[in-house]
């Protein structure tokens, strides 16, 4: 039998939410009016957000003018998603892997959502999935973790109560993986979830983006579109066309 993907059960449990109920959204609003502003993105346009969890970013980029659809393979976070649809933001399942069936104006891939296959292959085929699905012109916006600067920086072990519950976390770099351990009890039994992401350093995803054919435009270290550090900056965020 297959092995479930690590992300197909995690991120469909209310747990992960409680994790990382108090993740940053002045920081996503920030780069998602940095962005589009600096590629001078039309308010016309059709963005789609890939994957877009419970749809933080599409909503914000609907606010400033956008039509915007989200994707994303975790069924609970696009039900969530769905309750603040309108006419012009749409939530639906979508695995990365599957060809899209319509073509965009701009893709965003947000928040380190890239890297969580065992082979490259797989990877490399979002990458064409996404290329495919976007019109003559548009914009692929990848934002990524600055993968050196996670491997100086990298915290072995770390506690954090979230409502009332214990996450024990651990984190290594192993096997091309930077893998966190996230371990804790909850409603009268012990859980256990890994999540794993590919070591992408800015060499291997130029590779990686050349293989499908794609132009990088423009690279930044943050949100606020600083230039790259491959020491200093925590984000590695490129535009390719």
């Amino acid at each position: 039998m297959k092995q479930k993907d690590w992300f197909t059960d995690w991120f469909n449990t209310p747990y992960y939410h409680i994790l990382y109920k108090d993740r940053n959204d002045e920081d996503a609003q920030l780069f998602m009016k940095n962005i589009t502003s600096f590629l001078k993105i039309p308010t016309n346009n059709h963005i789609l957000d890939l994957p877009c969890g419970k749809g933080r970013h599409a909503v914000f980029l609907n606010s400033l003018g956008y039509k915007v659809t989200g994707g994303d393979l975790a069924e609970n976070s696009i039900k969530k998603a769905k309750i603040l649809e309108n006419e012009n933001l749409k939530f639906k399942v979508h695995d990365m892997r599957q060809p899209l069936n319509k073509q965009y104006d701009a893709v965003f891939n947000l928040f380190t959502s890239f890297g969580y296959f065992e082979e490259d292959k797989e990877d490399i085929l979002i990458l064409q999935n996404i290329k495919n699905g976007l019109k003559k012109g548009g914009y692929f916006v990848f934002d990524f973790l600055n993968a050196n600067f996670v491997k100086a920086n990298l915290i072995a072990k770390e506690t954090k109560i979230v409502e009332n519950i214990t996450f024990k976390i651990t984190r290594e770099i192993t096997n091309g993986f930077i893998i966190k351990n996230i371990s804790f009890f909850a409603d009268g039994k012990n859980h256990n979830y890994t999540e794993k992401v590919k070591y992408l350093d800015l060499k291997k995803m130029k590779a990686y983006l050349e293989k499908v054919g794609f132009n990088i435009t423009f690279m930044f270290g943050d949100y606020n579109l600083n230039n790259f550090d491959i020491k200093k900056s925590n984000r590695l965020i490129l535009v390719a066309k």
